[in-house]
């Protein structure tokens, strides 16, 4: 993987579904997309198959095509690889950034997050996900604090990182 995305912004959304992609995000779709070269447009696949989630996951090149050796890699007919090649394949949405980089909505993935006039951009890794603000700030940001508040007060998240995978 050669870049990550990060941080966080808020972006207008007009009548069309246009909305801004923030800066630092276009260059990790750039270097992230093996076709992209100067005076082309990023390309990025998003997906929204999953009913449970409420924000659209934005997949670089590189890492939905990771993701789709990993589904390729599960044996044929199984019931795992199809369900994942349904919501990958069949219910994600292959796209570009254009020339003002912004992203065009479809109505259909405004009205599956209900996003009206502003989104939320939030980095993660090597997607990025979009949100209606008023449901991040009230669900995700309220599990973050919930989360940090349960630590003990001396508690250092990177101590995470040294634990043994999977414990």
């Amino acid at each position: 993987m050669a870049r990550r995305f990060r941080g966080e912004g808020r972006h207008k959304v007009d009548a069309k579904g246009r909305v801004s992609i923030p800066a630092n995000f276009r260059r990790v779709l750039e270097s992230c997309d093996p076709d992209w070269t100067d005076g082309l447009r990023p390309q990025l696949v998003i997906v929204y198959g999953d009913h449970r989630r409420k924000f659209l996951e934005c997949y670089t090149i590189e890492a939905i095509d990771e993701v789709d050796d990993k589904i390729a890699a599960l044996p044929r007919g199984s019931i795992e690889r199809r369900m994942l090649e349904r919501l990958f394949h069949g219910q994600s949405f292959p796209t570009e950034v254009d020339n003002d980089g912004r992203l065009v909505l479809p109505q259909k993935l405004r009205d599956k997050i209900e996003l009206e006039k502003e989104a939320f951009f939030i980095a993660s890794g090597d997607t990025f996900q979009i949100w209606k603000p008023e449901t991040y700030e009230s669900e995700e940001l309220a599990k973050t604090e919930a989360w940090l508040d349960a630590q003990p007060d001396d508690f250092d998240p990177l101590s995470l990182l040294d634990q043994p995978a999977g414990g």
